[in-house]
């Protein structure tokens, strides 16, 4: 842990002057608060908002698509609205803030300007939030020149290390808030199950199992953990999310955290396996954050939820996806204008597909974060310049 709570605690909440480019305007104040969630390893956005309205996306993905909404069918995807659907994971957690006006989604989001399909490059273009044409400055991240801009800001990393993103500026308190998680029964315990059904019918179906388990993990392990970055497993939010609600409900209006587990090139699963339960974890997480806030601060609380980039839109032959390229953000809070699919789309065919392969980004994340701080802390240009450089902000009326 790595608190330096004290000194931030003691930021004056007054408006104070700012200089920017030679001319002095007055802070904005940090009246709300903002938690970026960022998904480390590219989540496969296309099977959480789904385009089920696209018989592309059926051809595309044999093994891996959710099936069409059907009341009766509890593995089928949740309608939100005539060509886009949700995971049905999320249906007891982040369905009902969509239907509250609460959730809103940005399909074909990301990083423009950023075709690298690395972890590491995308990752350190969006915490960085500058141009990725000419030089870059890596000792200064986009949330750091936001603290600066505003008035009374108490910022935190819910992190094991400060993120890039807060890097440049005054000191930022950081926390880790978990680890990332291992396969839940250990080879002790898997050994004695298989003793147990040895010599049984089920004997080499349950041996076969913990083999298949064991060799997912091995697969997917280590260029997994090096994608996360250290970033907390999306069980070790669900469990941390109510303390990190209480955190910024107390003391902080501006917030990050990192979860990892998302880089799901093998044996992804569909409406159940592995991206299911991890976005089973990561709902969990959201709904507990915003109930554990309670609902008169969650009314002044604004969430984006943002990964590196999407993955490939056409299933893999390991029964997977690869990196990509646009992706879904979310946006949560009590007080956004919700419950809507937000931001310039194009229909789900095989025409529309970036290099034929996946999603374009039609929204970048600078226009899209840019338009939030605007809407939400009042920026004028020179502020919101000072925050992501040369970026246009794009207003898509979410608060």
């Amino acid at each position: 842990m790595s608190l330096h709570r004290r000194h931030l605690l003691g930021l004056a909440a007054a408006a104070v002057p700012v200089t920017i480019a030679g001319r002095v305007w007055a802070a904005p104040q940090a009246s709300t608060r903002v938690l970026v969630v960022f998904l480390r390893g590219a989540y496969d956005a296309a099977n959480v908002v789904i385009p089920t309205g696209s018989d592309f996306y059926y051809q595309a993905r044999p093994t891996l698509h959710i099936a069409k909404p059907d009341p009766a069918n509890p593995d089928a995807a949740l309608p939100l609205d005539a060509e886009w659907s949700l995971h049905p994971a999320l249906k007891d957690t982040i369905y009902p803030l969509w239907k509250a006006g609460q959730a809103a989604f940005v399909p074909f989001a990301g990083a423009g300007d950023d075709l690298s399909r690395s972890h590491f490059e995308t990752q350190d273009t969006i915490e960085l939030g500058q141009a990725v044409q000419g030089s870059r400055n890596y000792g200064s991240g986009f949330m750091s020149r936001l603290s600066a801009t505003l008035a009374g800001a108490q910022p935190i990393a819910f992190t094991d290390q400060l993120p890039l993103t807060f890097r440049g500026g005054k000191p930022i308190p950081n926390v880790a808030v978990g680890a990332v998680g291992k396969p839940g029964v250990d080879e002790h315990l898997a050994t004695l199950i298989q003793q147990m059904y040895q010599g049984q019918a089920l004997g080499p179906a349950v041996a076969e199992g913990f083999q298949v388990r064991d060799e997912v993990y091995r697969t997917v392990s280590a260029e997994m953990v090096a994608a996360n970055r250290g970033a907390v497993s999306p069980k070790g939010f669900e469990l941390s999310a109510r303390r990190v609600a209480r955190l910024m409900k107390a003391e902080y209006n501006l917030g990050f955290i990192d979860i990892g587990g998302w880089d799901t090139h093998v044996n992804e699963g569909a409406a159940q396996g592995y991206l299911a339960g991890r976005l089973g974890e990561l709902g969990r997480g959201l709904a507990g954050f915003a109930d554990e806030i309670g609902p008169e601060a969650w009314k002044d609380t604004v969430v984006v939820v943002v990964s590196e980039f999407g993955r490939t839109f056409r299933e893999n032959g390991d029964k997977g996806t690869d990196h990509g390229h646009g992706s879904v953000y979310w946006v949560l809070g009590g007080g956004i204008k919700g419950g809507r699919i937000v931001g310039e789309q194009v229909p789900v065919v095989e025409a529309s597909l970036n290099q034929n392969r996946d999603y374009a980004v039609l929204t970048d994340y600078r226009a899209l974060i840019g338009g939030l701080f605007t809407r939400v802390y009042g920026l004028n240009a020179g502020q919101l310049g000072q925050v992501f450089p040369g970026a246009q902000p794009k207003d898509l009326q979410l608060v």
